[in-house]
């Protein structure tokens, strides 16, 4: 795996199973305990996540634009989030979440456009 835009995708996938545990994690585990020692726990876990994206940006920046990079995050986001909202928070399953997919899949679309 060489090529940085392969890179990027691999690092972010992995920051974002991070991220989607710090941002929403404590929702189950911690909802009893104070907002600021979720506050801590969470930003334990982010530092992992930040780990893994800024090398993946740094990465990815070099073949793609600051506009790519942010669509691909944000597509990654939502590839991580629905399945943990559903396996892991025990969230109903949407068809919100299929709109929310196609329009994201759109965007990626738009952007690479000039490149497929």
């Amino acid at each position: 795996m060489n090529h940085p835009i392969l890179i990027n995708i691999g690092l972010l996938l992995c920051s974002n199973v991070f991220m989607t545990f710090a941002w929403y994690a404590h929702l189950k585990e911690l909802n009893t305990k104070p907002w600021w020692i979720a506050a801590l726990v969470s930003w334990g876990i982010a530092l992992f996540e930040y780990l893994l994206m800024i090398p993946a940006n740094r990465i990815g920046y070099t073949v793609l634009s600051v506009g790519q990079l942010k669509i691909i995050q944000e597509a990654i986001t939502l590839s991580i989030f629905v399945p943990f909202s559903l396996f892991y928070l025990r969230e109903p399953l949407k068809l919100d979440y299929l709109w929310a997919g196609l329009c994201l899949f759109l965007a990626v679309y738009f952007m690479f456009r000039e490149k497929i």
